[in-house]
């Protein structure tokens, strides 16, 4: 078997097919953070400061769901340990919180409400626990498994498990937690067989970066990774530069992660899609006085069409304040952002005419006559991804140029009055398998 046959041999397996039909959903990071003023809590705080009068899971989802978005990923526990349901591991939790007198469970309540708006719930588990007592001990991974457990048989269907890589036990004198991850990822498996594990976890990895940059070509198939360390297998390796280079920097920051000259010097793959997470303001979790960095539509849609447009996932946080609520500016801002995204949905062309060339890599789109500025593309990932550059043309002349297509690629370019579009493939590992290809009508958002 020769490289690309082994390239085009790797494919995504049900759970990341899932995700990838997903591609843009909610992060909430909602916790004792958002009381005390902080990104990351010390474990040590009051369960009595935790009191959100005003909470409205509701809320949350209609604006969510307002945004067009598939899903929302609740911090059930975030580094500082405290637990937003009642579980029976700790009593850092909601139970000893003014919150509902102790009888309160946000879990529950996110759960129920995102059935209520179509949303699928996910749980974001911190591994890292400040207030746990065995924390470094080999005793606490059955405490985090406990807790686990809970969250994956007490909620309903959880599409994702997202598991967060930051620790500074060592800044706390505390020993850095030997996690079990291998224990993590089959018993999440177990409980819920469909689960999508994210973070330190074999479906989804991160993209390296906080900001919404995204590389140009982002590929699916990648060399083998370490999950839990976020860089590749050391006996993936055969170039010694490449092992100097590990051990200064992350693999996922990587600029180019597929292309054919960086993988000739690995000999295992795996499929491995790209996740952008990022925040509608400059923080986490909520702060009053930043209020004024809630990000523009235009930036939030540059970041949209540069992540679920161009082969990633996007993850976008929006954090309720001290009430338990979104603040009005950022549900404004949500409710832009799926107008524009419904009007691009209302706009794409369904009935255009696909005809496709006898070898397969060009693509003829006929429509009636009007002005168009994008096409909707995706590969059939289960063919594994191909595409390694493509152009469109209309009557003739180059319109648009562009590398990878994977799952999901939105080529924008200058609106352009015809009847007819061609796709042209012209870099390709083996033959493409095409999805989806569909123009756009102007009119939708153009943030570029």
């Amino acid at each position: 078997m020769d490289r690309i046959d082994i390239y085009t041999s790797i494919v995504p397996n049900r759970r990341q097919l899932i995700i990838q039909d997903m591609r843009y959903y909610a992060f909430i990071h909602f916790g004792m953070n958002t009381f005390t003023n902080r990104e990351w809590g010390n474990g040590k705080e009051s369960e009595r400061l935790f009191d959100p009068k005003q909470l409205d899971a509701d809320q949350w989802c209609e604006a969510v769901a307002a945004a067009g978005m598939k899903g929302l990923i609740l911090t059930c526990k975030h580094h500082d340990g405290f637990c937003l349901w009642p579980t029976a591991t700790t009593q850092h939790s909601i139970k000893n919180s003014p919150y509902k007198n102790g009888g309160g469970d946000i879990v529950r309540e996110v759960s129920e409400s995102c059935k209520k708006y179509g949303l699928k719930f996910g749980v974001y588990l911190s591994p890292w626990d400040r207030n746990a007592e065995c924390y470094g001990t080999p005793e606490y991974n059955d405490f985090y498994i406990a807790q686990l457990t809970e969250l994956l048989t007490n909620y309903g269907d959880i599409f994702m498990l997202w598991l967060d890589g930051a620790c500074g036990a060592r800044a706390d004198g505390q020993p850095v937690q030997d996690y079990d991850f291998e224990r993590i990822w089959s018993t999440a498996l177990e409980l819920q067989p469909d689960i999508v594990m994210s973070g330190c976890a074999p479906d989804v990895r991160w993209i390296g970066n906080e900001s919404g940059k995204t590389r140009e070509s982002e590929w699916n198939v990648v060399p083998k990774f370490k999950y839990d360390q976020q860089n590749f297998a050391a006996n993936c390796q055969t170039d010694d530069n490449m092992r100097k280079f590990q051990k200064r920097c992350q693999d996922v920051m990587l600029p180019d992660m597929g292309s054919r000259e960086f993988l000739k010097d690995f000999d295992e793959f795996m499929w491995y899609p790209a996740e952008v997470d990022v925040s509608i303001r400059l923080g986490w979790f909520y702060h009053p006085l930043q209020r004024f960095t809630l990000k523009s539509l235009k930036k939030l849609m540059k970041i949209y069409y540069c992540s679920a447009g161009n082969n990633s996932l996007f993850l976008l946080n929006i954090p309720p304040n001290k009430k338990g609520l979104l603040a009005k500016a950022d549900v404004r801002r949500l409710r832009e952002m799926g107008k524009w995204i419904k009007k691009e949905e209302e706009l794409t062309i369904t009935d255009a005419v696909r005809a496709d060339s006898e070898n397969g890599f060009e693509i003829s789109l006929s429509f009636p006559k009007q002005a168009v500025d994008r096409v909707l593309l995706s590969e059939d990932t289960t063919k594994s991804q191909r595409i390694e550059a493509f152009s469109v043309f209309a009557d003739g002349q180059k319109i648009f140029s562009g590398t990878i297509i994977g799952f999901s690629r939105t080529a924008i370019f200058e609106p352009v009055v015809t009847d007819k579009l061609v796709i042209k493939i012209e870099k390709c590992r083996k033959e493409p398998y095409i999805e989806k290809a569909l123009p756009v009508a102007a009119g939708a958002y153009r943030p570029f």
